[in-house]
């Protein structure tokens, strides 16, 4: 998994940027094999939600954003992502996608009936197809943020984690995992911080949450609303992002790719100071943070399991 525990997980917990360097080499896209965890649930996403997963303002031009990603692409990944300036191919999955919305498959497909990824993307308006192959092709989900005024003009996200797409388009960057009440420290330094991330370097987080259930889409319209009803802290997963940008400088923008990772939470708390480390930064959190995460009707068992494995 690319979450990296020992530099996301402390105490006291703050909703921070959290922002480090991504170490040189180190790819910021993660290619899908053909029928992958990932790649179906994006598909089943795709083919019936899409106008909940692929969102813009009206007018905003992705041109700049989306050449920057393709690009990005094709450099990190030749053989599974191909782009000549006006046509991208996702190779592993036989699909290309061209300037004009038109599909093509340009090999068997290897899972299924074998033209899945096509017949979902038939199903796009053209003007999202390219966002589609890109999602089907690599595991992130795909943000572009605005460096002039911190806002989200455009979404490509399958696979939220207990948040709504459709409520965050247009909407300022520090509300798109956190309480308003605590993304005021973005909202105070936020101007720094874009010129950070759309500048020339590159940047990666982390995000962690406990979660009552093992879906990589957790959009709050098909989840149960009933959180914890049904699932006991031993039986819960630890549901994680690593996130990065890929600045897009001549539009003052960056592509925010954010890669979601499920498994049971007995697997990732596997030592006693993994376990100590969760149990201090839950102690730590706020009343309006463990309400945000969906964790303050289990706080008391799941730090009492926590303490039993320190």
């Amino acid at each position: 998994m690319a979450f990296d525990f020992d530099a996301a997980v402390g105490a006291p917990f703050r909703m921070q940027p959290g922002l480090r360097r991504a170490a040189a080499g180190c790819p910021q896209l993660t290619p899908l094999a053909p029928g992958s965890r990932h790649q179906r649930e994006k598909l089943a996403v795709l083919s019936a939600f899409w106008p909940q997963a692929l969102l813009a303002v009206p007018g905003f031009d992705a041109t700049p954003a989306l050449a920057a990603l393709v690009r990005h692409a094709a450099i990190e990944h030749p053989d599974a992502w191909g782009w000549n300036g006006e046509s991208a191919e996702a190779r592993r999955l036989g699909t290309a996608v061209h300037g004009d919305g038109r599909i093509e498959q340009t090999a068997p497909g290897r899972f299924g009936l074998g033209d899945e990824v096509a017949r979902c993307l038939h199903g796009l308006p053209p003007a999202w197809r390219l966002a589609g192959l890109l999602s089907l092709a690599f595991a992130e989900d795909f943000v572009v943020v605005d460096g002039r005024d911190a806002a989200l003009p455009w979404l490509a996200v399958a696979l939220p984690s207990h948040w709504a797409p459709e409520q965050k388009v247009g909407r300022h960057f520090g509300e798109i995992r956190a309480p308003v009440a605590d993304s005021e420290w973005l909202r105070g330094d936020g101007e720094s911080l874009m010129r950070l991330i759309s500048g020339g370097e590159r940047w990666e987080r982390f995000v962690w949450n406990v979660t009552d259930q093992p879906r990589l889409h957790a959009h709050p319209a098909r989840v149960d609303a009933r959180r914890w009803q049904h699932t006991a802290v031993a039986d819960a997963w630890w549901r994680t992002e690593r996130q990065t940008f890929i600045p897009v400088p001549e539009a003052t923008q960056a592509v925010l790719t954010i890669h979601v990772e499920v498994q049971r939470l007995a697997e990732a708390i596997d030592t006693s100071e993994r376990a100590a480390a969760l149990h201090a930064a839950v102690v730590s959190m706020s009343d309006a943070e463990l309400d945000f995460r969906g964790l303050s009707p289990v706080r008391d068992p799941l730090l009492a399991w926590l303490a039993a494995r320190r």
